[in-house]
């Protein structure tokens, strides 16, 4: 039978059974070959308040079963999908990316992080050659950091964590600092600043240091109050430097992009430039041409004990930003789910 996370209470991880409906019309499904771990996401999910949840958003797998009204996916195929920490993967196949060929899974997941600052790489009115600032480096700012360099921005990323620079610096990213240097050349430069902390320090500041109606835009989700900062302070610094202050949340754009067709008419469309799924595709070809650093930045782990590794991941004594659950050799069947 096969096995899946939960958080069943606060603070509580477990491996528990599950068990597979028969495929609907439309929907593949096959083995999980790895899942990705969001490390923020989950921790905040498991300090919420509703429950029961499977965490997890990011996964490959291997089709093994394809439902009638699928065309062109095969048996064998690894495929990326917004799946679940479970050793078995269903998904509607047009929810599902194809690897490019030579990507390795461990990789592939990380295009769903991707996908977080992908939005904002696609809706900011900042333009290759502009400076932009992204405070927050962990898994998500790291990425977009080297989105936006290799898309021809001017990166500055701001850590107090000096781990996390070291990080930044070894995937290329040279201008990193401890905190946002108002009192530089940069004051009033800036087209752009990307929070990826969620703190409201860091906002504050990314609204003193853009250019006049410059972005700021809030892709760290703030969690909890971590300052005494006023709401005051904030609204000050929009309205006098005419800031554009928005939200980063990735769904801004459709799922998928759909063009009118006359025929189709009532089926709904959305003439979309830009979709959440051509997101991943273009990230998953980034990854695959190897445009985006991850050396020594990857920790691969069983998902045999998920109490233990989420307790390390809440103290944080694994040191890569990235953490892939690997269900290659999960055997299932002989685990005492706990």
């Amino acid at each position: 039978m096969p096995h899946e996370i939960t958080i069943p209470a606060k603070q509580t991880f477990r491996l528990d059974r599950y068990v597979d409906l028969p495929l609907n019309s439309g929907e593949i499904r096959g083995r999980t070959v790895c899942t990705l771990v969001s490390p923020g996401t989950e921790l905040g999910w498991a300090n919420g308040d509703v429950f029961p949840i499977r965490p997890g958003y990011s996964a490959v797998f291997e089709v093994e079963e394809v439902a009638d009204g699928v065309d062109g996916i095969r048996p064998g195929e690894l495929r990326f999908a917004m799946g679940m920490h479970r050793s078995t993967q269903t998904h509607t196949a047009r929810d599902t990316v194809p690897l490019p060929a030579g990507l390795r899974p461990e990789i592939a997941v990380l295009s769903r992080l991707m996908g977080v600052s992908l939005t904002s790489l696609m809706t900011t009115k900042a333009r290759p050659g502009d400076h932009v600032v992204i405070t927050g480096a962990g898994p998500v700012g790291l990425l977009a950091a080297q989105l936006f360099k290799i898309s021809g921005y001017r990166v500055t990323v701001v850590d107090p964590d000096p781990l996390r620079r070291a990080q930044l610096a070894s995937c290329g990213i040279s201008d990193c600092r401890e905190r946002v240097p108002l009192q530089s050349s940069l004051q009033g430069q800036v087209a752009l600043v990307l929070d990826c902390s969620g703190h409201e320090g860091a906002v504050l500041d990314a609204c003193r240091i853009v250019r006049r109606l410059g972005e700021v835009v809030l892709v760290g989700v703030p969690w909890r109050k971590l300052t005494e900062i006023s709401a005051h302070e904030l609204l000050n610094a929009v309205f006098f430097n005419l800031v554009t202050l928005r939200s980063g949340w990735e769904w801004e754009l459709p799922v998928h992009a759909r063009a009118f067709e006359w025929e189709e008419l009532l089926g709904g469309y959305n003439n979309a430039r830009h979709s959440v799924f051509g997101g991943f595709a273009r990230a998953l070809d980034w990854l695959a041409e190897g445009r985006i650093e991850l050396g020594g930045l990857l920790r691969r782990v069983p998902p045999t004990d998920p109490a233990s590794l989420y307790a390390d991941i809440a103290a944080r004594r694994i040191e890569e930003p990235f953490i892939v659950l690997d269900w290659t050799d999960f055997d299932g069947p002989d685990l005492k789910s706990s």
